[in-house]
């Protein structure tokens, strides 16, 4: 079997503030998403969102259905989001080829039987990074490039926030269920991402970072706004963010940073925003 996956508990703010750093780490943080040759999964009970990467090296590599869905096959009752942050590669779904590129993204809906991925190099393997979450409706699979995306601008140099938001799968592209993702790029000499901070508590969220050039790191933050922790992060490991959470982070260089989320609704600007000077 190339799927390993491990299942993650929700807890509450309560029991956050009791945790010490490795036992944050070991709640909140995916510290390995690519293995070559394997599919690598977390299944978190926040919203059961599932977050993991898939590295086809010397085969192709079948996403095949774990323990804790108790289904038939991984998207009986769930749709899919795919972005690729390596080599070229395919992903195919129930016989059909989709060729995805450095930052393609892929939709794929309720109901598709079989998911498989492979590379077109093996000595430059494509790493698909993919998000999950629970499906009502089974809506087309759709690729997605960044030509497409709907692209926001925000943040400034003077304030080292200056970054573009490509919005890949969320609903003003591409029809979902509940799963949005998206891709972040910070410009250089910026390091702060989602600042000012914000929760909100209608749905959770996942980070991905990656492009963390090598000897640096990206400090995440979460935790309620009067109450915030800190993880360090290093190139392709992601974070879970609770739903009750604030979801930041600042690096020691500039970086990219993958954002995926699941919950009550699709407002992609449903937040509740927390000022700079109330975190605590």
């Amino acid at each position: 079997m190339s799927v390993h996956y491990e299942s993650r508990y929700a807890i509450g703010p309560r029991e956050a503030k009791a945790l010490d750093t490795g036992a944050l780490r070991e709640q909140f943080l995916i510290a390995a998403i690519f293995t070559n040759d394997e599919i690598r999964v977390v299944y978190t009970h926040y919203d059961r969102y599932i977050a993991g990467g898939s590295k086809p090296v010397s085969k192709a590599l079948t996403l095949e259905t774990i323990d804790p869905l108790k289904a038939d096959y991984f998207l009986e009752r769930r749709e899919l989001g795919i972005i690729n942050v390596g080599g070229a590669g395919k992903v195919t779904v129930d016989g059909q080829v989709y060729e995805l590129g450095f930052k393609e993204a892929l939709y794929v809906g309720k109901g598709n039987k079989e998911v498989s991925f492979s590379s077109d190099d093996p000595a430059v393997p494509a790493k698909f990074y993919f998000n999950s979450a629970p499906a009502h409706h089974a809506y087309p699979t759709k690729k997605v490039t960044k030509a497409e995306a709907e692209i926001v601008e925000l943040g400034s140099p003077e304030t080292a926030n200056h970054r573009v938001i490509n919005k890949l799968l969320v609903n003003s592209v591409v029809e979902t269920c509940q799963l949005q993702m998206g891709m972040t790029e910070l410009k250089k000499g910026s390091v702060w991402n989602t600042m000012p901070a914000h929760t909100h508590d209608r749905r959770m969220e996942v980070y991905f970072y990656f492009e963390v050039p090598e000897g640096q790191a990206a400090c995440h933050f979460l935790g309620q706004p009067d109450e915030t922790r800190h993880i360090w992060m290093h190139n392709e490991q992601a974070v879970i963010s609770p739903p009750w959470s604030i979801h930041a982070g600042a690096g020691t260089s500039n970086y990219t940073f993958i954002w995926g989320m699941a919950g009550e609704n699709l407002d992609y600007d449903d937040m509740d925003k927390r000022t700079i000077t109330e975190l605590r």
